[in-house]
């Protein structure tokens, strides 16, 4: 099963070799230079990486998972693809994992295009002190942990869409109301498209996010959705007939 994971894999990373799909990954980095510019964090990096990462990991992150989901099934959906992909003697559960693999890759290539851009910023701003790399590094990780549920998820989804533009139309629907669910201490810690702001925002030592989300809390409701899309996501490539 590990080789034809690995050989999967491999034929998925071509795939998006042809395609411009990674140059979505410096839309949301290239905005966050932008507010970075015009923000006046004082010489504060934590101020700075608040200002930067807001508009990154409410909006840009939950829609961005979505494309890179949809567009990892587009060439299946064209031609009867899924049916000349699934005849032939591979396991599906492999496909399901490369296919997850691939779109958390280029979720993580944006989170490192992103905290290259605050260092960027950081240093054309003239920050004070020394850069705070634990912080840094632990929202960028947080944030990639956090886009695992959606990913599953949209996966999912697109798989079981053949329209393109229909997955990201559902997810653009659930991703607009965080603006208005960060802000709730009930609703906000348990909602999926708002996680990856929660747990980028700097806070304190025991909690994540704005409004000091314990830190058990958030990795329960991540880790647990996670294993429900990834279970449910399973159970769709393995059954459904073509």
């Amino acid at each position: 099963m590990f080789g034809g994971y690995v050989r999967l894999l491999s034929v998925e990373r071509l795939k998006m070799a042809k395609s411009p799909v990674w140059l979505l990954a410096l839309v949301s980095p290239a905005i966050a230079v932008l507010i970075g510019l015009l923000a006046n964090p004082g010489g504060n990096w934590l101020q700075l990486l608040t200002a930067m990462l807001t508009v990154h990991a409410l909006l840009f992150m939950p829609m961005l998972t979505a494309v890179f989901g949809s567009l990892v099934c587009r060439f299946e959906h064209g031609g009867g693809g899924w049916k000349q992909l699934l005849s032939l003697p591979l396991s599906r559960t492999s496909l399901y994992a490369a296919k997850l693999t691939i779109i958390m890759a280029l979720v993580g290539l944006t989170q490192l295009l992103f905290g290259g851009a605050l260092l960027g910023v950081g240093a054309m701003q003239g920050m004070n002190g020394p850069i705070p790399w634990a912080v840094i590094v632990q929202s960028l990780l947080a944030g990639w942990v956090a886009c695992m549920p959606l990913a599953a998820l949209q996966l999912m989804v697109s798989f079981l869409w053949s329209s393109f533009a229909a997955p990201l139309a559902l997810n653009f629907v659930f991703t607009v109301p965080n603006i208005l669910i960060a802000n709730s201490q009930t609703y906000g810690p348990y909602y999926p498209w708002v996680q990856p702001l929660l747990v980028m925002m700097p806070s304190g030592k025991d909690n994540f996010g704005a409004f000091m989300v314990p830190t058990d809390t958030l990795i329960a409701v991540i880790l647990g959705s996670f294993v429900v899309f990834l279970f449910a996501g399973l159970m769709v490539f393995r059954y459904r007939e073509i």
